[in-house]
């Protein structure tokens, strides 16, 4: 039996989660400040087409959501890229036998 909290077994069917849209807001239903698309591949995720509201930053503190997110769901690696200077960075998270995710 697969003990993991993207796995949901009904009836003959187990549904995988693959793919998850984040919306940054206060309270659901509400307009929200920040989108963005994940993809998740193994235990591996990339956070794809991040969006954000009148240009605010992905701070320490979205990052932290999201890698919480990842422990929850038993995910080991995390990316994403964010732009530097005019450039694309790709960043790179990895998660440690401490059970948490440190930036590679």
């Amino acid at each position: 039996m697969i003990d993991n909290t993207r796995y949901i077994k009904i009836d003959d069917w187990y549904f995988e989660i693959k793919m998850v849209k984040a919306i940054k807001v206060d309270e659901f239903g509400q307009p929200y400040s920040a989108v963005a698309n994940c993809n998740i591949n193994g235990d591996q995720m990339y956070i794809d087409g991040l969006l954000t509201k009148d240009d605010e930053k992905f701070s320490k503190d979205d990052v932290n959501a999201f890698l919480k997110f990842c422990q929850k769901l038993g995910i080991e690696s995390v990316s994403y890229h964010r732009m530097k200077d005019g450039q694309a960075v790709l960043k790179h998270m990895k998660q440690d036998e401490q059970d948490s995710i440190k930036i590679a």
